[in-house]
């Protein structure tokens, strides 16, 4: 692995960018997305940072689940996502389409359009949950990270 990928894969593990997108949720997932923000829960002592375009976001933190209106944006924005890139999927809406499941205008979760790394689960998801699996996510890459400076 050269210095310059090494010295990127270390940024991004040490200081991942998230990227909020409300595929049709009630809410109460959002609330809790915030509230991780705050100084409360303080969800920064990671590094993380919410940003507000998907070309500066590594991760991509998704609730609710995804309706007809919102399929090709997410679509969209997964694709504007520069390599690597993760997606989050926080709430029970967004895992498997939840309460929603089975209605006309629901797609499903959202890993029925875009592959999803880490699942949340809850109703609403809670921000001592998002910041466990946030810190799971950002344990999988250092792991990664290790295997292949072993290789």
């Amino acid at each position: 692995m050269s210095l310059v990928k090494k010295i990127v894969t270390w940024a991004r593990i040490k200081s991942p960018w998230i990227l909020h997108f409300n595929t049709g949720a009630c809410n109460a997932c959002d609330i809790e997305i915030i509230a991780a923000l705050t100084p409360r829960y303080d969800l920064e002592r990671f590094g993380v940072q919410l940003k507000a375009t998907p070309r500066h976001a590594d991760v991509l933190v998704c609730s609710g689940p995804v309706t007809r209106q919102t399929a090709d944006r997410v679509i969209r924005i997964y694709e504007q996502m520069p390599e690597p890139k993760f997606v989050v999927a926080i709430g029970s809406c967004a895992c498997s389409g939840g309460v929603f499941e089975g209605c006309y205008n629901i797609e499903g979760g959202i890993n029925s359009i875009i592959p999803v790394h880490v699942y949340i689960p809850g109703c609403p998801a809670s921000p001592e949950a998002l910041i466990d699996g946030l810190v799971k996510l950002l344990g999988s890459l250092e792991e990664k990270e290790t295997k292949e400076k072993e290789l």
